[in-house]
């Protein structure tokens, strides 16, 4: 499938819900459980979540409509969420990142981007030249990203319970690809 402005906001404007569902609530043993060592937990992938709603996505869209290649990218923090998230409830990361998701979408539908716009090219520090309309897809591909991530986290803290299960458990099998 081709990059879909459409397909990709129906798909992005589902994230938040998408997370509250299946965390809002959860005991601090799934919230804060992770695949072992530095790797990440539920919160920490919501704090990087909101991270990149105030640092990466809008700001790069924003950045190639105005500038185009003619200035690369900020770099992003991928660890910019951790001082941003001190203190802060999982209900709070969830609330403010829905929050910042609506408002990050009403401010791209408000651009009316045409095709011509999502043909224009940005550049980042490490790929080089990239487009809107990648940009775009890879918002929406970073998002099932972090799902699929949060998935296999929470999936790991019954690596043991599930005992001869893990055979046919295909998120047991996958190992730390999207950290």
């Amino acid at each position: 499938m081709e990059q879909n402005l459409t397909l990709t906001i129906s798909l992005l404007a589902r994230t938040p819900a998408a997370l509250d569902a299946l965390l809002r609530g959860l005991p601090d043993a799934w919230i804060f459980g992770n695949e072992g060592g530095e790797s990440w937990n539920a919160f920490d992938i919501v704090g990087h979540l909101i991270h990149g709603e105030r640092t990466d996505w809008m700001p790069r869209v924003r950045m190639i409509l105005q500038s185009g290649e003619s200035r690369p990218f900020e770099p992003f923090d991928r660890l910019g969420h951790v001082s941003a998230s001190k203190g802060k409830s999982l209900a709070d990361l969830l609330d403010e990142f829905a929050r910042l998701r609506a408002e990050c979408l009403d401010e791209l539908r408000a651009l009316n981007l045409q095709p011509e716009d999502l043909a224009r090219r940005g550049l980042h520090a490490a790929l080089g030249t990239v487009t809107l309309s990648e940009l775009l897809a890879t918002w929406a591909a970073h998002d099932l990203s972090h799902l699929h991530q949060l998935s296999r986290v929470l999936a790991h803290q019954y690596r043991e319970a599930v005992g001869p299960w893990t055979a046919f458990l295909g998120v047991m099998q996958c190992h730390g690809h999207s950290s």
